[in-house]
């Protein structure tokens, strides 16, 4: 099979990652295998393929937004030829203190879909049967994609701050997890600010209907409930403590940040304000969230790439190029 592989962690370049002939990978007792159908490019590719992450075994094909097709099963539950989802989360070890909690995505030993396993930036994925996910029968493999990590973690990162209906909500960075999360929170009738920086994640948030939207350094017109911060960087996290009212939570939607400044705690984080990070996701997550996605008939804007231009689509990502979601396409 065609697959896209990353052999030694570096800066993002056209050739980050190489395009080989590999063997298809065969499952073993538990597991299925996958032809792939679509795959999202998330910013966490970004960061293993860049060494932000610490390295597992290398080589590794990354990718975790999977849409795809069983063709072989050793799991009664999962049937050949079904259409599933996989998700960042490819497996964990189930007797752990927080997976006995009802904490999976906090395991001490997980599966990390396209960083400690190989992932979907391929033709076939080998992926654990109990960790795929149910898709809507009514949505595309294009627009389900994003739905599978932007959009599982957006929603985590929702409950995490504990956002109720009718609240006022700032949303830092618009990139393709943000752009999913602005549609819920409409639909709980929620009242959306959007401070992010370039111009086309700025008009595509006038165009999804934020109530306000504004540059990284404009001041928000309003005392915020709650805000997600979606940028890698401790200084947006600042600025979303800058504009919460007293009592209110921002949630880190980042697996990794560039660096955290000293900043004022009595003028930034008394008033019993807190900052909460938003770690993985868990599979009855992903199955609330894709519920709720086709109740109210999200779909995201997304930008097709064919699998032999997948530096082209990282390259996109990184520069903030893409209005939505980027997807590979084998």
């Amino acid at each position: 099979m065609l697959a896209a592989v990353l052999d030694i962690p570096g800066p993002v370049k056209q050739s980050s990652l190489l395009l080989r002939e590999v063997p298809t990978p065969k499952p073993a007792m538990g597991q299925v295998l996958l032809k792939v159908r679509a795959c999202g490019v998330c910013r966490t590719d970004l960061h293993i393929i860049e060494g932000d992450l610490p390295a597992y075994d290398r080589p590794v094909i990354p990718g975790h937004q999977l849409v795809g097709n069983v063709v072989e099963s050793s799991s009664t539950a999962v049937q050949k030829g079904s259409r599933v989802g996989v998700s960042w989360m490819g497996g964990t070890d189930g007797i752990c203190s927080y997976c006995q909690e009802g904490k999976e995505n906090l395991c001490d030993n997980p599966i990390y879909t396209g960083y400690s396993r190989d992932g979907g930036f391929a033709e076939y994925a080998v992926v654990d049967a109990d960790f795929v996910l149910p898709l809507p029968r009514g949505m595309d493999d294009l627009h389900l994609a994003p739905l599978l990590c932007a959009g599982i973690i957006g929603y985590r990162s929702l409950k995490m701050a504990e956002i109720k209906p009718k609240q006022k909500v700032g949303l830092f960075g618009f990139g393709s997890s943000a752009h999913l999360v602005i549609r819920v929170l409409q639909s709980w009738g929620c009242k959306v600010y959007v401070s992010t920086r370039g111009e086309g994640h700025q008009s595509l948030a006038r165009r999804l209907g934020a109530d306000w939207v504004g540059g990284e350094v404009d001041e928000i017109p309003a005392g915020l409930d709650a805000a997600i911060t979606f940028a890698p960087s401790g200084d947006v996290v600042l600025a979303a403590l800058r504009a919460l009212r007293k009592g209110g939570i921002v949630a880190i939607n980042a697996i990794h940040l560039d660096r955290f400044p000293c900043f004022d705690y009595d003028s930034l984080l008394w008033g019993e304000r807190q900052i909460r990070s938003v770690t993985n996701m868990t599979r009855a997550d992903g199955r609330e969230f894709l519920a709720l996605a086709e109740k109210i008939g999200l779909e995201p804007s997304v930008q097709q790439f064919r699998l032999r231009d997948v530096n082209s689509a990282l390259m996109s990502v990184r520069h903030d190029e893409i209005e939505g979601s980027a997807v590979v396409v084998p």
